[in-house]
Order: structure tokens, then sequence, then C-alpha cells
């Protein structure tokens, strides 16, 4: 009688695991395409009409690349947590916090020239996401809570605050009543680069990514944040502030996160309004996920992401989609890609056995 057993391999993949990467990934799209064509839309034509939303001209490449900045830096402080076995669900809160922030430091002192006010706005926006990281940590270690569920809950919290905010004390007088605050000064505005419509959030992505993958590669302090994240008794035991780090980690998280909210609300949207929120913060942990929290995985994870709400605005407009379909897709990517990962480490063989 022959029966399939789970075994752990001796060897790593290697090279071989991005080719488990991609059928997980085809896998989640030949799912996706069972579902389009359980209402009725031709799953080839859903799939080509997605790619070529998302990737098939220069303005679908930009604006995968616009939506990618802030998912990039919510994902890069997502993974930084994440690496300690610290489970940050927070980023959309400490984003709004970083967009409230900025705005904060915007509408305050509109007369300063550009090269004092963004730095300033920059510093509250770090400042306001690393506070609102913070809190989780401290009640972590002062109460013992968990901050899956803190993380969670304080992102609702954020979010009405920020409403709080936009429909009342920094609502625009002339906004005809739509809940939005003053538009920036143009010192407070990120711009463009060159003639694209790209910001350039994109250079501080790439300046910041690179400042990540230092910081763990040559640091003591990211060798202690890795080491203690390989195992929690082992730091203690060797004497590493395990403690400390969880705060530094949720500060740094936090901040990432922020940093993404000014650059949101500065080069994106110009101000600060209810529609800033739209999910970038959860998205961030299927990003991180997916790149299994390596910096430059996760910047090519946040253009795919990001390609994909792209494209699936495409099919909403072209084929009559609902947006929810775009979610739907995410998850299940998010589900195969964690399902294959189980194959990199461990593979099935057969045994027999005597019946």
């Amino acid at each position: 009688m022959i029966r399939l057993r789970i075994v752990k391999r001796q060897e790593p993949l290697g090279w071989r695991s991005c080719l488990v990467l991609f059928a997980a990934i085809a896998f989640s799209l030949v799912l996706s395409g069972i579902l389009l064509a359980l209402r009725g839309t031709s799953p080839v034509e859903g799939v080509l009409t997605l790619f070529q939303g998302a990737f098939g001209s220069r303005w679908a490449i930009e604006d995968s690349l616009i939506k990618g900045i802030p998912i990039f830096l919510c994902s890069l402080g997502v993974a930084i947590a994440f690496r300690l076995q610290v489970w940050n669900i927070g980023a959309e809160g400490q984003f709004a916090f970083g967009a409230m922030g900025a705005t904060w430091a915007a509408l305050s002192f509109p007369e300063w020239p550009a090269w004092l006010l963004m730095p300033a706005m920059i510093i509250m926006a770090v400042a306001a996401g690393g506070a609102w990281g913070m809190i989780p940590a401290l009640l972590r270690q002062k109460l013992k809570t968990n901050e899956i569920i803190v993380t969670l809950m304080m992102n609702y919290i954020a979010i009405l605050f920020l409403d709080y905010l936009v429909f009342g004390v920094w609502k625009d007088p002339t906004s005809f009543g739509f809940p939005m605050t003053p538009t920036f000064p143009e010192a407070a505005i990120v711009g463009k680069i060159g003639s694209t419509s790209v910001n350039w959030g994109l250079l501080h992505c790439v300046v910041l990514g690179l400042l990540v993958w230092v910081f763990f590669r040559f640091t003591t302090v990211g060798f202690e944040l890795k080491a203690s994240g390989d195992s929690v008794r082992a730091a203690r035991y060797a004497g590493l502030p395990y403690d400390k780090l969880v705060v530094l980690v949720m500060v740094l998280s936090g901040g990432l996160a922020g940093w993404a909210g000014f650059l949101e609300a500065s080069a994106t949207i110009n101000r600060l309004q209810p529609s800033i929120m739209v999910g970038y913060g959860y998205t961030a942990i299927v990003v991180a996920w997916l790149a299994r929290l390596n910096p430059l995985s996760i910047g090519i994870a946040s253009f795919l992401l990001a390609g994909l709400r792209v494209g699936v605005e495409n099919l909403q407009l072209d084929l009559q989609v609902p947006a929810a379909f775009g979610g739907i897709i995410e998850g299940l990517i998010l589900l195969s890609v964690l399902a294959g990962g189980l194959f990199t480490v461990y593979r099935v063989e057969k045994v027999r056995t005597l019946s």
C-alpha cells in the first residue's frame, strides 16, 4: 500500500522556488478566470483586459507606479515588524496619521519655502505614524495585549479621526460642503518627474529601500532584529534587548507608513480628504508576505499589486466587473503563494507500507 507524507527538505530549492511562486500566481489567475466565467465574462478576455489595463500603455505603467509608491513604503514598514515576528496589521491607521501630520504642517505654515516646509511635513508624518505604531507596542509590553487585535482596531480610530478633521476643523469653507481640506500651497506639493505623471516619491522609495537593506545588512541593531526574529527565546537568553526592539520596529514600521501618507496627501491628492484611504495599508500585508520581507522583492510585488488595482479599474470600465473583484484576486494570490511556500520547505514523498 502506498501512502503520501510531507517531509522537510534537506536542501533549499534555490532558484526553483521562483517556479513555485509563478505556479502559485498562475493558479490564482486560473481561479480568477473561473470566477469571471461564472458571471458570464470570458476568462481569457478578462485576464487580457486586466493586464492590458495594468501594463499595456505608458499611462497604465505610470498609474501603477503612482499607486505602487504608498504600497511599497507601507509594505517596507510592515516587513520590518514582521522580521521580528511582531504582527503589525495597523499600517492603514499609521498611513492615515502620517497624512494628517503632513497636512497639519502644510496648513499651519503655508508661507514657508519648500526647502523648509517639505522636511517639516516629512518629520510630522513620520512622527505621527511612528507614535501611532508605538502605542500597540507599549500596550503589548505593559499589558500583554495582542498586537494583531490592537493594531487592527486602531485602524478604525485613525480613519474616524481623519474624518473628524476633514468634516470639522480642517474643512475647506469653499468646498461646497464636501469633506476636504484647502489645497496645499505649492511649496507643500511633491512634484512630478519630468514630463511623466509619476511623482518624486519614487525616488523616496528607492532611497528608503536601500537604507532599510543597509540597516539589516550592516548594522548591529539590524543583526539583533534578525537574530531575535529567528528565535525569541534564544534572543532573550543571549541578552538581546528584545522588548526595546519590539518598540523600535513598531516605530519604524509606523514611520514608513506615515511617510507613505505624506506622499499620498502631498503628491497625489494635494490635500487631505476621506478618499485617501483606499486600503494601501492592508495591501501592504499581502505584498510583504509575497516578497518574503525582502526590500527588492517588495518593490517588484508592490508594482505588480498596484498594477492589479489599475487593471481591475480597467475591468470595471470595459467589462463591468465589480470593484470588489480586485480584493478577491489579491486574496487568491496571497493564499496561493502561501500554500505554494509550503513546497519550498517541504516535499511530498511516497511511502510503502504493509497492508
